[in-house]
C-alpha cells in the first residue's frame, strides 16, 4: 500500500528535524493531510566493556524534566552512515572506543509521526578514548551488570525505547553467539 503525495509544506525546520504537512491520496481514494517529523536517523550503541557489563548513561532530558537511563546514541550527520555515527557517539558520550562492532538491528520508534530510524549496534573490545560531550549534554556514564540492566527494564527504571530495544537485541545476540550467556 502506498500514498500519492499531492502537496508538501514545510511547517518548521529546526537544527535536527523538520516538521512537514503533506496532502496525500491513499490507495483507497481517501485524500487527507498528514503532519510528521522528517528525521535524519540515529545510531545507538550497547557498549560492553567486558562479557558481563554494559555502559549506561544517565542523561538529562529536558522534555521529561529529569535524568533517564539510556544507551549512548546520536543523530546521523548529513552524509554520515550509521556505523560511523555509532563509533563517533560512543567516544563522545562514554569516552571509550570499540574494536568490535555488531549490527543488532533497526527500530522505528514513533512511526505515527516520524520517519526516524535508529540503527542499533553492539560494541565490544573497548578501550579508553577520551570523552567529548556536546556542550548541551549533561550525563553520567555508569558500568552496570548486564543482568541488572535487564532488571532495570522490568522494574521500570529504564523506559527509553531505544535502550530497551538495544538491551533486548543484545541479549538475544549474546545468547546465540557468546558462551557467557
Amino acid at each position: 500500500m502506498s500514498a500519492k503525495i499531492n502537496k508538501r509544506v514545510s511547517i518548521y525546520k529546526g537544527m535536527v528535524f523538520q516538521l512537514v504537512s503533506e496532502n496525500i491520496t491513499l490507495e483507497n481514494g481517501v485524500t487527507t493531510d498528514m503532519e510528521f517529523v522528517l528525521h535524519p536517523g540515529a545510531a545507538a550503541i550497547v557498549p560492553m566493556p567486558n562479557e558481563t557489563q554494559v555502559l549506561l548513561i544517565n542523561q538529562y532530558r529536558h522534555p521529561l524534566r529529569k535524568f533517564i537511563w539510556e544507551i549512548p546514541a546520536g543523530t546521523l550527520d548529513p552524509e554520515e552512515n550509521a556505523i560511523s555515527c555509532a563509533q563517533r557517539e560512543l567516544i563522545e558520550e562514554t569516552g571509550y572506543s570499540a574494536k568490535k562492532w555488531e549490527k543488532l538491528g533497526e527500530i522505528t520508534p514513533v512511526p505515527g509521526y516520524s520517519n526516524e530510524q535508529i540503527y542499533i549496534f553492539l560494541a565490544t573490545e573497548m578501550e579508553p578514548a577520551g570523552q567529548n560531550l556536546d556542550e548541551d549534554e549533561m550525563l553520567n556514564v555508569q558500568e552496570v551488570k548486564f543482568d541488572e540492566a535487564l532488571n532495570m527494564i522490568h522494574r521500570g527504571e529504564i523506559q527509553d525505547g531505544k535502550t530497551i530495544s538495544g538491551i533486548f537485541l543484545a541479549y538475544t545476540w549474546l545468547k546465540q553467539n557468546s558462551s557467557t550467556f
